[in-house]
């Protein structure tokens, strides 16, 4: 099925409808339970949001990739180093339910961000709305949108690794699995590894459902030990996809140089 704007709105949307939109987002992506959510994160450096997209909305998603009027650039993996499959980045104006997300969630994950940044003596404070966020990285010459889809084959995979993309990092970000696992594909975990001082690092398996989100570290997260708060580094990536197809969608919420 092929999805165009007029039934998948872009961002640029107008000024009634998008502030419409994004007021019913907000009101709906502040149901999670934010408090435990923080408290898992900052316990396992990630946390699971069940069900944060609908079915439908995860095969509208996946129904773009194709849809090269979307998208600014596409990643062949294994040209690079990565792995194997491919990803697009997503071009401004965002989506209509992308833009939402972003705008939606961002002041709930800043309110963590800053927790973090005084924990571990981080001068950096991060303002409560995104768009303001948005001009600090326009600003240093981080203009390019980072919202990206993922899509993996069979034997497909995603090198653990961390997604920087320039000197302002914001130091959340999400995954929402778009496809149905055992219908639409078989193996492709989501994986987290948390790399300790003079320690073996520690590996989590996220088992994921469709339309779920997992929210984890980007770099790094404050960890309280027996001689107080001390930081880890995170990375992330997907195992190896034995069948199928599987689509993610990435929230990035600083823009790229």
């Amino acid at each position: 099925m092929t999805v165009s704007y007029s039934s998948f709105p872009s961002s640029s949307a107008s000024s009634s409808t998008g502030a419409a939109a994004a007021h019913g987002g907000q009101t709906r992506w502040a149901a999670p339970d934010w408090e435990g959510l923080a408290g898992e994160l900052s316990g396992n450096g990630f946390a699971v949001i069940p069900k944060l997209l609908s079915g439908h909305e995860c095969r509208m998603l996946s129904d773009l990739y194709p849809q090269d009027e979307h998208f600014r650039r596409r990643i062949v993996m294994a040209q690079h180093g990565y792995g194997r499959g491919e990803y697009r980045y997503f071009k401004y104006p965002l989506p209509e339910l992308i833009q939402n997300l972003r705008t939606a969630l961002y002041p709930q994950l800043a309110s963590i961000a800053n927790a973090w940044s005084e924990q571990l003596g981080i001068e950096q404070r991060y303002p409560r709305t995104h768009g303001s966020y948005l001009k600090e990285c326009h600003a240093a010459g981080q203009t390019r949108p980072t919202p990206l889809q993922l899509q993996y084959r069979a034997d497909d995979y995603n090198c653990l690794h961390q997604d920087l993309y320039g000197d302002l990092v914001f130091p959340l970000q999400l995954t929402v699995l778009l496809s149905e696992p055992e219908r639409e594909f078989t193996g492709g975990e989501f994986v987290i590894t948390e790399q300790r001082p003079r320690m073996q690092s520690r590996v989590e398996v996220v088992p994921l459902r469709q339309g779920d989100a997992v929210v984890f570290a980007v770099n790094q997260r404050p960890v309280q030990g027996s001689r107080g708060i001390y930081r880890v580094k995170m990375r992330h990536g997907v195992s190896r996809l034995r069948s199928g197809m599987r689509h993610t969608l990435g929230i990035i919420f600083h823009d790229a140089t």
